[in-house]
């Protein structure tokens, strides 16, 4: 059985970064496929703009016709803040026959901090890890920042291993600050090459990220 990525995030909106991170990572451990997660409430960040309902609808749109990705409403039932461990244990209750086959797919700068996580631990017993290099922090130099979990690190691309293992993934991905888009689709800015344009024309219909009389958001 492949393994299966596991992309959690507030997803607000889901824009080119975030897609060519997971086509990476579906490459680099040559996955059955990736799953979108869009957390209802994120434990280490601030509350979304937009409603999980809206961020599930356009991460839905986003992937459409990429048969690698899918995207999960695991966490969009959830009242409390959406720990990892939790819902790793919600999906393996669902799909026990996959246990140990889940990679959560995260970048450098968040797994750096690893040990902030609830339980992680245990996370890091039960699961994979895909580490994707964020700018000025390559993947790879998670070695010295984390020694005690080094010898646990393997550069992919590379099979992904029979028992839990981080897998430090330095891919070319685009360089999108979700601040700084949402801040462009609030003024009116142009957003081209940053957002699929199904999530763009999603974004304006519903009126997401617009301040009050700004203009439409040119494309093209």
């Amino acid at each position: 059985m492949k393994a299966v990525g596991l992309f959690g995030g507030t997803f607000d909106p889901i824009h080119q970064g975030h897609l060519d991170v997971a086509r990476a990572v579906h490459e680099a451990l040559s996955l059955e496929t990736v799953r979108f997660i869009p957390a209802r409430r994120p434990p280490h960040r601030t509350p979304p703009l937009a409603s999980a309902a809206h961020r599930f609808a356009m991460t839905a749109l986003a992937i459409a016709g990429d048969a690698r990705l899918r995207v999960s409403d695991a966490e969009m039932d959830q009242d409390g803040p959406s720990f990892t461990i939790d819902t790793l244990d919600r999906i393996e209750r669902i799909e026990p026959a996959r246990t140990g086959t889940f990679v959560f797919i995260t970048g450098s700068d968040a797994f750096r901090d690893i040990r902030t996580w609830h339980r992680w631990p245990d996370l890091l017993d039960r699961c994979h890890f895909a580490v994707v290099s964020r700018v000025g922090l390559p993947a790879a130099t998670l070695r010295e920042a984390l020694p005690d979990l080094a010898a646990r690190m393997h550069d992919a691309p590379c099979p992904v291993t029979a028992t839990p293992g981080i897998f430090l993934v330095d891919a070319a991905t685009a360089p999108v600050s979700s601040t700084e888009l949402r801040q462009a689709l609030t003024e009116g800015a142009p957003v081209d090459d940053l957002l699929p344009d199904a999530v763009a024309e999603y974004a304006v219909r519903h009126g997401l990220y617009r301040a009050p009389g700004a203009l439409e958001a040119p494309r093209g």
